[in-house]
């Protein structure tokens, strides 16, 4: 049996009329919100796959331009070797991009290249500033007898 309080208690309890509670609306539940939630699995992949194909697209653009073609690069191999025909003594790199008209980097990949071939040779002076100069246009350096 129940106690007469008890059910005065409830009684109490299931006469009361319900709250009028309404949820607010919050600034953080618009439906977009809802859209991504339920769609989440389609929209996140995509935004990254679309990431990752600007990325690679922005790297092989600054790849492809960094390089010349094969014409400009023997245009710009063959006046380097007219520069350094006229500077016998050799000339440092940045002096020989400023006379030829190319970016110091690619002119240095450039004489790198040349090096390579066997068409220029470089030595580092006692200013630790490398100078390059024609191949067979004047002694080694090692050879050189003072």
């Amino acid at each position: 049996m129940t106690s007469p309080s008890m059910m005065l208690l409830n009684v109490l309890l299931t006469q009361q009329p319900a709250p009028d509670y309404a949820k607010p609306d919050s600034s953080l539940s618009p439906s977009y919100f809802e859209v991504l939630e339920q769609n989440s699995h389609i929209i996140y992949p995509a935004v990254a796959i679309l990431t990752l194909v600007i990325i690679a697209a922005g790297i092989l653009q600054a790849w492809r331009t960094q390089d010349l073609d094969g014409l400009q690069k023997n245009e710009f191999k063959r006046a380097i070797v007219n520069e350094l025909r006229r500077n016998i003594s050799g000339m440092p790199g940045d002096q020989l991009a400023k006379s030829v008209g190319l970016d110091r980097l690619k002119t240095n990949r450039l004489l790198e290249q040349m090096q390579q071939e066997g068409l220029v040779v470089s030595h580092t002076n006692s200013q630790r500033l490398t100078v390059w100069r024609i191949r067979g246009a004047s002694p080694e350096p090692s050879v050189r007898k003072y």
